[in-house]
């Protein structure tokens, strides 16, 4: 799974982990299995706040953007993320502040 980055100064907190073409973000399982070759879900048609933009599936991998949160002391990494590979498990999130 591709996942694109937002960055957003924001007081929630962001959980994301993903299994097979399931992705979990705030305990809320988000499955795209369904989702054919070339084919893509409209950002208005989930109902989910982090997933902005369409998500699509190019060449068997799903690819979407989610709103990063940080805080008022995020570091460059945040600031400017780069797009990730997630495999399966927790997905690692740039840091939400330098205090972390």
């Amino acid at each position: 799974m591709k996942i694109h980055f937002s960055p957003q100064r924001n007081e929630q907190r962001l959980t994301v982990s993903k299994s097979g073409d399931v992705l979990t973000i705030n305990d809320v399982e988000y499955d795209f299995t369904p989702l054919g070759e070339g084919e893509q879900l409209p950002a208005g048609s989930i109902d989910c706040d982090w997933i902005t933009g369409n998500v699509t599936r190019k060449d068997g991998v799903i690819e979407l953007c989610l709103l990063l949160p940080h805080g008022t002391d995020a570091p460059q990494q945040t600031l400017f993320p780069e797009t990730i590979i997630a495999e399966d498990g927790v997905v690692p999130l740039p840091p939400y502040g330098d205090e972390e």
